[in-house]
């Protein structure tokens, strides 16, 4: 899977130079998704976005807000196995991941992932536990 997502980055990696500079030219230029807000006066069920259409081999910022109406636990793993994850931001601190599996919102806050999709496809991202209430989107990649 990892050789697979090597593969997908090496015409960017050819023509940026070195995975430094990757890193370095393409966190640049962030381009914001719509904020993903969950939850809101009227309904703990609410979601503000059901989808997104992005481009591969660009740099995203995603913002997701939690209400704090309840605990919210958005996956998109797909997505994430075709990706690039810069870094989770929680706060003021700054995660560096490999990898991600789940955002997980035990109360109010905001959470952004700065991440670069590389293959495109469709991809589902929900909220674990409540499909059934309709918090499910999808992320289109071209």
């Amino acid at each position: 899977m990892r050789y697979n997502r090597f593969l997908a980055l090496a015409p960017i990696l050819v023509g940026l130079g070195s995975a430094p500079s990757l890193a370095g030219s393409l966190t640049s230029q962030v381009n914001r998704l719509e904020p993903l807000i969950l939850g809101n006066e009227q309904s703990e069920f609410y979601m503000s976005q059901k989808e997104y259409h992005l481009t591969a081999g660009k740099y995203y910022r995603w913002k997701i807000t939690s209400s704090g109406r309840r605990e919210y636990n958005i996956i998109a793993p797909e997505l994430w196995r075709n990706a690039w994850i810069y870094q989770v931001k929680v706060g003021d601190k700054e995660i560096k991941v490999p990898a991600l599996d789940e955002l997980d919102f035990d109360s109010a806050g905001d959470e952004e992932v700065y991440f670069v999709p590389i293959n495109a496809g469709t991809y589902e991202f929900r909220s674990r536990g409540l499909e059934q209430r309709g918090m499910v989107g999808k992320i289109t990649v071209e």
